[in-house]
């Protein structure tokens, strides 16, 4: 059973999903401070932590410093909320969290990062919010969409087009260095919309065999994001 440790409000939201969080094998705990995570991490050893940067008593960075510097609670995943800042990306790049989103909380995004790290090794690597325009083209018919996340390894995307899990698609965006990535991406996780008459479908895909050096930019992109965004705002 994996076992979810999370902020008690964001678990009211994300037990409307019934697909997901409700399901048999996953343990959803709540907790009311990060004091408390720690406490409730050390007893249970979660599979992942969902809290906000900001909490009473203990704020993510000294959570994420507690935690991954202790050998026997480090192999865990942890995704942070916060509002969209400069300071606060930089923040949460810095504290060691796999990824993070910013408020308000788009339900589906943080299901899909919530998925995604459960369903894999725990890892070091982040994802930073953004957004990009991406093209490209499936079984030679061509497609647009707008990227929400990025990570050296996948990205989110929303786009009008159907895809399903296992397709594979070409794709091409623009960093904001003007750095372009070009590629192939699987599509391994298709979003269920939150309202159904929206026409856009969210989609978590990784790049299986991108080359060195788009990986590279990537690597670099997400490293020195928080940099970039102080100095351009």
């Amino acid at each position: 059973m994996k076992k979810v440790i999370i902020a008690e409000d964001l678990k009211i939201s994300l037990e409307k999903d019934h697909s997901f969080f409700n399901r048999s094998d996953i343990r959803t705990i709540p907790a009311a401070t990060n004091e408390d995570i720690l406490s409730l991490h050390r007893a249970e050893k979660a599979n992942l932590i969902i809290t906000y940067l900001d909490m009473p008593e203990m704020n993510s960075e000294t959570l994420c410093a507690l935690i991954r510097d202790d050998v026997e609670l480090r192999n865990v995943s942890i995704i942070i909320v916060c509002s969209e800042t400069p300071a606060n990306l930089q923040r949460c790049v810095q504290c060691g969290a796999n990824a993070f989103i910013t408020v308000p909380v788009n339900h589906a995004v943080l299901l899909q990062e919530a998925y995604q790290l459960l369903h894999v090794t725990p890892r070091r690597s982040c994802r930073i919010p953004l957004k990009l325009k991406i093209e490209g083209a499936s079984k030679e018919k061509p497609f647009t969409g707008r990227v929400e996340n990025l990570s050296s390894s996948g990205m989110l995307f929303q786009s009008s087009a159907i895809f399903f899990e296992g397709d594979t698609i070409k794709c091409s965006f623009s960093l904001p260095d003007s750095t372009r990535i070009t590629g192939i991406a699987e599509i391994v996780r298709v979003m269920k919309k939150e309202n159904e008459k929206d026409t856009t479908h969210l989609y978590g895909v990784r790049f299986p065999d991108l080359s060195d050096a788009d990986t590279s930019a990537l690597e670099a992109f997400v490293k020195n994001n928080s940099k970039t965004s102080s100095a351009s705002s």
